[in-house]
């Protein structure tokens, strides 16, 4: 294992992304599962749900309270472009609930939210569209010096770049792209 923190964190869309087996260190990665409107095989995900238990790996539901419930997954992952006040009413419940925001104001929403961990996106530079700017290690330290909040990057974060990640003042990062591009390569680094 190349980096040394305190958690990663893996965004997936597809269960099959991801080989659980390869997952040898309990209570390090955490697992948000985006179905982004795919229709889903219960069953399946229950079973994925237990294995993650039993290696004790903490399992997300992104956007989804329903399937968070009949999961009984760990907690809620909300994207920063989910700015539902509602969502508050789990902060007193045994989920836990992780926000994602691009800036401050979506950071402020977030709180309000009942968010315990912020995902901050893009420390690197990325080649989506309609997506320009990010932060870079610099500045991304200097807002997590600023701020009371659990700053975990995002964005941008590769094989060719993984070694910066020493670099950025957080006890975790994200990964997303990489795990579905190279998830075979970028496991043999974490893992």
């Amino acid at each position: 294992m190349i980096i040394y923190n305190k958690n990663y964190f893996l965004i997936i869309e597809d269960i099959k992304n991801i080989d659980l087996n390869k997952i040898k260190t309990p209570n390090k990665f955490i697992i948000i599962y985006r179905s982004n409107g795919k229709l889903v095989n219960i069953n399946i995900l229950k079973n994925f749900r237990k294995i993650c238990r039993i290696k004790r790996i903490q399992f997300f539901i992104s956007n989804d309270f329903k399937l968070m419930v009949d999961l009984n997954a760990d907690g809620l992952y909300i994207s920063a472009y989910n700015k539902d006040l509602r969502i508050n009413k789990f902060k007193n419940t045994k989920f836990k609930i992780i926000g994602s925001a691009h800036n401050i104001k979506e950071l402020l929403i977030k709180k309000q939210q009942g968010c315990s961990k912020f995902i901050f996106s893009r420390l690197f530079k990325t080649n989506y569209k309609n997506k320009p700017g990010f932060t870079g290690v610099v500045k991304f330290n200097l807002l997590k010096l600023s701020r009371k909040e659990d700053l975990v990057p995002l964005g941008g974060i590769k094989l060719e770049n993984l070694n910066k990640m020493k670099l950025v003042n957080s006890s975790a990062f994200v990964l997303m792209s990489e795990v579905k591009k190279k998830p075979a390569e970028i496991f043999s680094r974490l893992f």
